[in-house]
């Protein structure tokens, strides 16, 4: 090599170098992430921040005499990235307006990214007009986040995966379906079968057919009004084997009982496990899950449980996703892609 062509690749290793070291000096001048919690669900927000060790907000929410809400931010967040844990479930309406109230509170004090993490999206029900004269709320949820300044939303399992392209800002669907797997993985037995309760859910009861690798069966409903179904047939082979009813949503119970009542008159053992991401468990939920045939109730933390309900539900357990969404906030901060979250059965360790 001639020392003209030495001296050149000499010079360019030396570029090389000094942009490796340019990006290390960015990379240590950057801000660490900082985490704010609504009110909704500030422990599951507390579980997130020790498992990443970040930093989580001081924040005052206050609520006045004719019912507005109050937000102040405790110290500075200028340039830094924030992100915010605030599920819009019951009330519904005043964890929104809460979550929008955080977002601009951020904006407002110089943030740099605001990301809002919804485990649960209220109004995801509301994805399209079933008849005349209807909004589409969870389309107006998505305009009015993404005007309160979000730059990013991240949220699990969403009730209809279409919400996604309701966001004109990024989004990130996270699923929880791999850490129910895993639990339900020790604690049934082999002759299982996993139950769509409805039509709408073959492809989430294909999901947890292969990762359990159990066969599936399929209950077909009609919907009479808003709160009452009826099952008009079952679909598959669950004649002495033991159900695993899987939603994403359990809400009053109502369809999850009906469906136990169907499963067993089939010929279904009396041994039924119910498993979903998100426990809204309103109005009669406790009472329709009060059934003697359902062994275990299966739900995440992404809606807080009331200990009243813990302890009339003797047979509900709770995973905790924390360890999913820390992974996620830490991902997204350092620009890795989550889709390695979903490669293998579960999600990787923090």
């Amino acid at each position: 090599m001639s020392a003209t062509a030495d001296f050149g690749h000499q010079s360019q290793h030396t570029a090389i170098e000094a942009l490796n070291d340019a990006v290390l000096e960015v990379t240590d001048l950057m801000s660490p992430p900082c985490l704010m919690a609504g009110s909704a669900n500030p422990a599951l927000a507390v579980k997130v921040a020790h498992r990443v060790n970040v930093e989580r907000l001081e924040r005052s929410i206050e609520r006045f005499p004719d019912g507005e809400t109050y937000v102040r931010l405790g110290s500075s967040v200028r340039g830094r990235d924030a992100y915010i844990i605030q599920p819009t479930c019951a009330p519904v309406n005043d964890n929104l307006f809460e979550l929008l109230l955080l977002i601009d509170t951020l904006k407002r004090a110089s943030a740099g990214r605001v990301t809002a993490i919804v485990p649960y999206y209220g109004y995801a029900r509301q994805d399209r007009k079933f008849t005349g004269r209807e909004p589409i709320t969870a389309k107006l949820v998505a305009n009015l986040i993404t005007a309160a300044g979000a730059t990013r939303i991240v949220a699990v399992d969403l009730h209809s995966p279409a919400i996604q392209g309701f966001f004109d800002i990024g989004m990130d669907h996270l699923t929880a379906i791999p850490l129910l797997a895993d639990y339900l993985r020790g604690s049934i037995p082999r002759e299982s079968v996993i139950v769509s309760p409805d039509t709408g859910g073959v492809k989430r009861a294909d999901l947890y057919a292969r990762l359990l690798d159990l066969p599936i069966a399929i209950l077909h409903k009609r919907r009479a009004n808003a709160r009452e179904v009826e099952v008009a047939a079952v679909v598959g082979d669950i004649r002495g084997k033991v159900p695993v009813i899987v939603d994403d949503i359990i809400a009053t119970g109502g369809t999850i009982r009906q469906a136990v009542d169907t499963l067993v008159q089939a010929g279904a053992l009396p041994e039924v496990r119910v498993a979903a991401t998100h426990g809204v468990l309103a109005d009669d939920a406790v009472t329709h899950l009060q059934h003697p045939a359902i062994r275990e109730i299966l739900v995440t933390d992404t809606i807080p449980i009331a200990d009243e309900v813990r302890a009339a539900l003797p047979s509900l357990h709770v995973v905790t996703i924390a360890d999913l969404l820390a992974v996620a906030l830490r991902r997204l901060h350092s620009g890795q892609s989550l889709s390695e979250l979903f490669s293998r059965e579960g999600a990787p360790p923090v």
